[in-house]
């Protein structure tokens, strides 16, 4: 049994996606799982993330697996310079720049220099997915991600952001790499 986190985006709630049909999928399995709510679009700094996240770290081992959608992602990538995990699912991320009208909000989580020696040395196991016609974020993104992370892109085609705004209240491809 791992404990579990999946880790929302700009505007997002532990009640959309495919977010409670993981967290029910990934119980029956007998995993522990956390989804926490954390201030967005007000409030929404990588600060006050931390914040939130401080009150789950008795749950942070290196047998924890990490989801991030989104702005989940980058923020799973902060949460690794601190902590040592098993693996990390990133789900439609990016670094940087996203490119869209939400990079103001999103840049103490994102623009920043990563330190990505520490990042590979804190968790060994990364996969990445990606959509190829995503409105917020560039495939392109997802390739750098992987470049820094020695990692590859899984791509689901025609899936938007892999939301439930493009039909995503369920995503058995995630399921099958955590539970494999």
């Amino acid at each position: 049994m791992s404990n579990i986190f999946i880790i929302h985006g700009v505007g997002g709630t532990p009640d959309e996606n495919w977010f409670p049909w993981l967290k029910s999928e990934l119980e029956k399995a007998g995993h522990n799982v956390i989804i926490p709510q954390f201030p967005t679009p007000e409030g929404q700094t990588l600060e006050n993330w931390l914040a939130v996240l401080k009150n789950y770290e008795e749950f942070i081992t290196p047998e924890t697996i990490f989801v991030g959608h989104s702005l989940g992602v980058p923020f799973v990538l902060n949460v690794l310079e601190k902590h040592q995990i098993k693996a990390a699912f990133l789900v439609a991320g990016f670094i940087g720049l996203a490119g869209n009208k939400f990079d103001e909000s999103m840049k103490t989580f994102a623009q920043k220099e990563f330190n990505w020696e520490k990042i590979k040395q804190n968790c060994k196991n990364f996969t990445i997915f990606h959509s190829d016609n995503d409105p917020y974020i560039k495939f392109e993104k997802a390739e750098e991600l992987a470049a820094l992370l020695n990692a590859k892109v899984t791509l689901v085609p025609g899936a938007g952001h892999i939301n439930q705004s493009a039909g995503y209240t369920k995503f058995y491809l995630l399921l099958e790499r955590i539970l494999g």
